[in-house]
């Protein structure tokens, strides 16, 4: 029963995450749930190690149909990587505990936002070209890969609105960016829970399996539908995260 609990969420967790990051909304909380003896750690690990098969998948889905900026988004791979590794080594030094608190008020600024620029994100009109452009794209890469790596949720997201907001992309092409982004700094953490035996990698095939089905799906309904579509899960994931971490932070 658990296989199949798992499986499904993995499924889900593709589809959400292959259109605007968020899967870890879906797939960790079932893991949590399911194995409530398990080690966090090896149950985040596992996490990742079915979520970087979607995300590999919908990045080469995305990189076939959209023109992606790989002048500026490889170097801000390269740094997104980078911050990854720093967060999770820093958190081994220091809590994140205080940003539990932090992030909800964050999320609901960036939801408040994106609800008030209605047209934010709907039309592609980049606002930087060459060395600009790839610094920019890396700045963001080398913060949100290290708060991915210090403490993670809603890295996707982050991701896809500062692109949007910074870099002036539409959500189309911000959600294709951040794929490659964030698929950088789930090896990351990925590479640190495995050296640490934190991976259940009898568990890792049919969850890898199940999340690249979600995460073609996923892409497939994004490119079908266009930036608006993405905007409006966009909206619906950033507002199902402040549901979730603001009952972690202030009422569990």
């Amino acid at each position: 029963m658990e296989w199949i609990i798992v499986t499904l969420a993995s499924l889900l967790a593709g589809f959400v995450d292959a259109i605007v990051g968020g899967g870890g909304l879906i797939l960790l909380p079932a893991l949590f749930a399911t194995f409530p003896a398990a080690a966090p750690a090896t149950l985040m690990g596992t996490n990742k190690s079915a979520a970087i098969w979607g995300t590999g998948i919908a990045t080469w889905q995305y990189s076939r149909r959209v023109t992606m900026p790989w002048r500026a988004m490889l170097p801000a791979t390269a740094a997104g990587f980078a911050g990854a590794f720093l967060g999770a080594w820093v958190v081994t030094l220091i809590s994140a505990d205080f940003l539990r608190k932090l992030l909800p008020l964050v999320l609901v600024a960036l939801l408040l936002y994106t609800l008030a620029k209605k047209e934010l994100g709907r039309t592609h009109a980049p606002r930087l070209a060459g060395g600009a452009e790839t610094w920019a794209a890396s700045l963001i890469g080398l913060g949100i890969g290290f708060y991915d790596g210090f403490f993670g949720p809603g890295t996707g997201s982050f991701f896809v609105f500062l692109f949007v907001r910074v870099l002036g992309y539409d959500f189309l092409h911000a959600s294709a960016s951040a794929k490659l982004l964030n698929l950088a700094t789930n090896v990351a953490a990925l590479l640190l829970f495995a050296a640490k035996g934190h991976v259940w990698w009898h568990f890792a095939l049919p969850l890898a399996v199940a999340n690249v089905v979600g995460s073609l799906l996923g892409a497939h309904l994004a490119l079908k539908h266009g930036a608006g579509f993405v905007r409006g899960i966009f909206i619906f994931v950033v507002g199902a995260l402040i549901l979730k971490t603001g009952w972690d932070a202030f009422l569990r």
